[in-house]
């Protein structure tokens, strides 16, 4: 699994894929690719998926306001991150740190 600094140097100096899945959800959701950015830039990893194919994922927070979560991947070998999807998170889904699972 890649570290926050790996995907830091990859947002920095390499390249970023947006997903088709991304742009419409950003679309429907009024959240700005810099708004996606930062939280990727500067979030906090709060989920990891190592099985995640062909490349590892990750959730990430940004506390906001308003709170964010991006789901993105990184291809170290070509120095690519996939930004996957995002969504403004609330404690429905998420407990009051707007970190952790509620359990379903």
């Amino acid at each position: 699994m890649w570290t926050k600094a790996e995907l830091r140097q990859v947002i920095d100096c390499g390249t970023i894929e947006w997903r088709k899945h991304v742009l419409v959800r950003m679309m429907e959701r009024g959240i700005s690719r810099c708004e996606v950015l930062d939280a990727v830039r500067d979030g906090e990893m709060i989920e990891s998926y190592s099985e995640d194919r062909p490349f590892a994922s990750a959730l990430l927070h940004a506390p906001g306001p308003p709170p964010l979560h991006v789901v993105t991947a990184l291809d170290l070998t070509s120095e690519t991150c996939f930004i996957i999807t995002t969504y403004r998170t609330d404690e429905i889904h998420f407990e009051p740190d707007l970190k952790t699972r509620r359990p379903r």
